[in-house]
């Protein structure tokens, strides 16, 4: 320190160091108000650190098989999940809260596809993959979110330990089958419910665009709450209304779109430059 430095007034010092300490409060404000790295279930995995894999199947009698997993603390896990059903299924990792929160979004806008590291939506006979670290001790949920899927039981648990992966606990089961019949009413009750949600008039929502695909018509877009939806902020992929609106913008570029809900998808409608 030098002698100027050294020569700060009393007063003066008192004044730098709250504003160091402001500074520091803001800092850690914005830090903790991140997305999915501070996620308490864990953070997105890297492909080349997977520990090892493990297959799940999603299908029509809505489960998962299987439904209940071990994992070590700190493991990397690819999750190859295969919807063997006819209807769409979906993989989404978080934890109890943060799956109804988000099943009740779903609820009022069906159509949703996500994009997420913790999530993936499948058609019928298709296969995909979820890459995930994780990084704390406790329990994972994980489900199907489509309307009636959750409700009728499509859900399952991850137990994270300090120990070698082994067999959970059988306090961790769920309960037994749900029959067919009741399976069926809860999947229709679910939809209906979904197809009850009224949207208010679509206004712009800030967004950024993370993946283009001119050719099938889609769009990725990180967006904000979208407000006359009820959708909270999250990524998605997004079908274009016209396909000649994706010529126009680029990957990585900040916009405000316009969402609507048609014949069951989510379709943007328009696409604006946010300066």
């Amino acid at each position: 320190m030098t002698f100027a430095q050294a020569s700060f007034t009393k007063r003066s010092g008192l004044l730098f160091a709250a504003t160091l300490l402001a500074a520091s409060s803001a800092t850690a404000a914005g830090i903790h108000g991140g997305g999915h790295d501070e996620s308490p279930i864990g953070e997105a995995g890297v492909a080349g650190k997977v520990s090892r894999t493990i297959q799940v199947d999603a299908s029509d009698s809505m489960r998962f098989t299987p439904s209940l997993v071990a994992v070590k603390k700190g493991e990397t896990i690819r999750f190859v999940v295969t919807n063997s059903g006819k209807v769409p299924h979906e993989f989404s990792l978080g934890t109890e809260k943060e799956l109804k929160e988000h099943y009740e979004v779903m609820k009022k806008n069906p159509g949703m596809v996500h994009e997420e590291a913790n999530k993936i939506s499948l058609k019928p006979g298709k296969t995909g993959e979820v890459i995930w670290r994780f990084t704390k001790g406790g329990v994972v949920d994980f489900a199907c979110l489509h309307p009636g899927h959750y409700e009728a039981g499509m859900k399952g648990q991850i137990s994270v330990t300090n120990k070698s992966a082994s067999a959970i606990s059988p306090s961790l089961a769920p309960a037994g089958p749900v029959p067919a019949q009741m399976t069926m009413v809860q999947n229709k009750s679910g939809m209906e419910q979904g197809k009850m949600g009224t949207a208010a008039t679509p206004g712009l929502t800030d967004g950024e665009i993370r993946k283009i695909d001119k050719e099938g018509g889609k769009i990725t877009i990180k967006h904000g709450e979208i407000m006359h939806l009820d959708m909270p902020a999250m990524t998605m992929v997004f079908t274009a209304k016209d396909k000649a609106m994706l010529d126009k913008v680029q990957v990585g570029e900040k916009i405000q779109f316009i969402v609507i809900q048609e014949a069951g998808k989510m379709v943007v409608t328009d696409i604006q430059s946010r300066k």
